[in-house]
């Protein structure tokens, strides 16, 4: 039972933490459209806004879940978990995957609420931004392999402590230098099809960007491979504290 009331507790983190994530990505994305005409004031808001959000977000919830908010990130922990030989049970990385698809389409609906822009009222529709051009999804691939390079390699060496500060940085400068604007998370860029806003994705260009982060999620996983050769396996599902456990 204690085992089980801890797995909820690691679901509901990683459900809660992707709502808020695509909340303060799309949110920051419609105040900022809402402000200002020029897209480059846009793209700063939305950029410092999600980079800080998800930096917060990976500090607050690390010691509970992983702070993962991810599918490519659970997938690589798993992946690399399994091959050193303490896999992460397929019942929880499916109740992960699960959690952060729930919450990025919450947090898409919640954000679009807060606006004013409730589905089934005047204000909301699903996303029509096509982004499907080969340009973007390689732009895509390289965000999501620098993703997994990064993630993997603090990891690798033992620098785990500066994940919320470099994963964060990594965000904010990806959004800039990628084609893309550096979605790099399935479940997030499912989520971003529910708004019609600066940062949605039509639904129909949500293969093409999902396929382009799994293949960079690859190709991050195999450069990480070259680079670092063996070592400590990238970020595992942590078991919370238990009431009483000295910190």
């Amino acid at each position: 039972m204690g085992g089980a009331v801890a797995l909820r507790r690691r679901v509901l983190a990683e459900l809660v933490g992707t709502g808020a994530l695509v909340a303060a990505v799309v949110g920051s994305g419609i105040q900022a459209a809402g402000l200002s005409d020029d897209v480059g004031v846009r793209l700063l808001a939305n950029s410092l806004a999600s980079a800080i959000g998800l930096g917060l977000l990976v500090a607050l919830l690390g010691p509970v879940s992983g702070g993962h908010l991810n599918p490519v990130v659970t997938l690589c922990a798993w992946w690399y978990r399994r091959r050193g030989g303490a896999p992460v049970p397929a019942r929880e990385v499916g109740l992960y995957l699960a959690a952060q698809l729930v919450g990025a389409a919450a947090g898409a609906l919640l954000a679009e609420a807060m606006f004013g822009r409730t589905p089934g009222g005047s204000g909301w529709s699903w996303a029509t931004q096509v982004r499907s051009e080969g340009h973007l999804l390689l732009g895509e691939t390289v965000a999501t392999a620098g993703l997994v390079l990064l993630v993997v390699g603090l990891e690798r060496l033992d620098r785990t402590e500066l994940a919320p500060v470099a994963v964060a940085a990594y965000v904010a400068a990806a959004i800039w230098f990628t084609s893309s604007g550096s979605f790099a998370n399935p479940a997030a860029t499912m989520g971003r099809s529910l708004t019609d806003s600066f940062t949605g994705i039509a639904p129909g260009s949500l293969p093409g960007f999902v396929a382009a982060q799994l293949a960079g999620a690859v190709l991050g996983g195999v450069l990480a491979a070259v680079v670092y050769g063996g070592g400590p396996t990238p970020p595992p599902v942590p078991r919370p504290r238990g009431p009483g456990t000295p910190a």
